[in-house]
């Protein structure tokens, strides 16, 4: 792994904490989470379209009550790093998808486990209100610091696994896979007509 595809992660899990734990500034959308990440990689049109790609196929997915959607700074970063190692964009961008999907499983049960922790602090805060300030900063390293180590070690091991399974893939999968990935955008489309459709109405 190269101090660019470190740099890459640490950006990415600060972008993820935008999600719901800080900030909410949308940086974490996938139009603008991947152009970010992508100005380590160097390769801005790569981002652009990453980018493009990840708010169309997950458009149709909202963070409403339990819902915990794939998340779109994984999708980007894995996508973005596996490609600036040498994957061609149409195989790097699936490996992308699947660890945004995986992400939003751990961050559910890393959610879950996290409430034992804030009983913990809320007794610390009842007992000095001061606390609180050192509660959050400790909230916020956590969870930047879990974003780093499942997508570091997500990344790590779809390089290895990609790269010695890359020579044996033939090239009819290589032909699917990138008009697979061309397809994304439609497909993508195809899931807000119906939403635009019904407000229309």
């Amino acid at each position: 792994m190269t101090p660019e595809i470190f740099m890459l992660c640490v950006l990415a899990a600060l972008l993820e904490l935008d999600t719901t734990y800080a900030f909410q500034l949308t940086f974490s959308r996938g139009i603008i989470a991947a152009p970010l990440i992508s100005l380590v990689t160097g390769d801005i049109l790569a981002g652009i379209q990453v980018g493009v790609f990840t708010e169309l196929i997950f458009a149709d997915v909202n963070p409403l009550g339990g819902i915990l959607p794939p998340s779109a700074v994984i999708c980007a970063a894995v996508s973005l790093a596996l490609h600036a190692m040498g994957l061609e964009l149409y195989f790097a961008f699936f490996f992308g998808v699947v660890g945004a999907i995986l992400f939003a499983v751990a961050e559910k049960l890393m959610r879950k486990n996290r409430f034992k922790w804030l009983v913990f602090w809320e007794t610390q805060i009842l007992k000095t209100p001061n606390a609180v300030v050192r509660a959050v900063f400790m909230a916020l390293a956590t969870s930047f610091l879990m974003n780093f180590i499942l997508l570091f070690g997500f990344i790590w091991l779809c390089a290895k696994g990609m790269f010695w399974l890359l020579p044996h893939i033939p090239m009819q999968a290589h032909f699917a896979c990138r008009f697979a990935y061309m397809a994304v955008p439609w497909i993508g489309l195809a899931t807000l007509i119906p939403a635009f459709r019904l407000k229309a109405r």
